[in-house]
């Protein structure tokens, strides 16, 4: 194999993936796959994992781990459906969610750092009992329904492209995911912090000797992870026009699964924000395909562990290769 051919594979091999997998559906099942309304639904139900994957993404690739994500979509849907509820003005009920993440992920990198906790593990934890707990104390445990519309907006309206009918345009869920994705590659690909931050996940002490400031960038990275994850929120409650206190339990775990499926190291330092959109299809179209060829959940939930832990593996292959050379 030619240097150029794996430098090719190494970058773009994800989406050669989905590719496949998109073909291989085509083949099987073309009249319910290929429909407009199939496509526009996978884009629509992984809109949430997707930004909820860039945020997690950015910590990652610190070596770190956010567990906390689940949780504050929940607390912020939540939150932002009794601000709605409750008449206050739009606009600020569309701040609710992401300043919700903002607070909490300040939260998560002021206590990873200043307390000198062994592990983003610990702290994110904690504040995924604590974020659950103020989710169902807000809400009596029950969902809060009856979002306003402009609050609706992003999660259920689509663009006529005048060819498609609704609901076969295309979603508004997506344009928010693809400014995300862009904004996201800009800073990490373009900036100096960006570079810092994929500095500390290669290695957290040499960049901090070279002058890096590691505990301020750690504190930007889980605020960032915090704001995409309040986001997520609020396109969830957009879409489902609720807020429900169970939202967002176990999709950290997705999240995470998306990021490593999608090329990123759980060592650090490595990773991409196509990549990353690229494993988030991967788990979304696998769910479609089994979904539509009558596949019973429990064998999709096996299915899915069993891509995790190749991925994680050709991870681990990877950074042999790598030490190796």
């Amino acid at each position: 194999m030619s240097p150029q051919f794996a430098k090719f594979l190494e970058h773009y091999g994800i989406v050669l993936v989905v590719i496949v997998m998109m073909l291989a559906l085509a083949a099987i099942r073309p009249d319910v796959f290929l429909s407009a309304q199939n496509l526009t639904n996978i884009i629509k139900q992984n809109a949430t994992l997707a930004l909820l994957a860039l945020g997690m993404f950015v910590v990652i690739v610190t070596a770190g781990i956010d567990l906390s994500v689940g949780s504050i979509m929940g607390l912020s849907m939540v939150s932002l459906a009794i601000a709605s509820k409750a008449g206050v003005p739009w606009p600020v009920v569309l701040l609710i969610g992401p300043l919700i993440g903002i607070a909490v992920g300040w939260v998560n990198g002021v206590g990873l750092t200043v307390l000198r906790l062994p592990h983003p593990f610990i702290m994110t934890l904690g504040t995924l009992n604590v974020a659950r707990g103020l989710t169902f104390l807000i809400s009596n445990g029950a969902p809060v329904s009856g979002l306003q519309p402009e609050v609706r907006y992003v999660g259920q309206a689509y663009y006529d492209l005048g060819f498609l009918a609704p609901p076969a345009g295309i979603p508004a869920s997506l344009i928010l995911v693809a400014i995300c994705a862009v904004t996201l590659w800009f800073f990490l690909e373009r900036t100096n912090m960006g570079r810092h931050i994929f500095a500390i996940g290669g290695n957290p002490h040499a960049a901090r000797v070279s002058g890096i400031n590691v505990d301020r960038t750690l504190v930007i990275v889980y605020i960032i992870s915090g704001f995409f994850a309040g986001l997520s929120g609020l396109l969830l409650a957009g879409r489902t026009d609720s807020g429900f206190p169970n939202a967002g339990i176990g999709i950290e775990l997705d999240a995470i699964a998306a990021v490593i499926i999608g090329g990123a190291s759980f060592f650090g330092g490595r990773g991409t924000v196509l990549g990353v959109l690229a494993g988030v299809l991967i788990m979304g179209i696998l769910r479609n395909g089994l979904n539509i060829n009558n596949v019973s959940a429990f064998w999709q939930q096996i299915l899915i562990g069993l891509v995790i832990i190749v991925a994680v593996y050709i991870d681990v292959l990877r950074r042999r290769a790598a030490i190796r050379t």
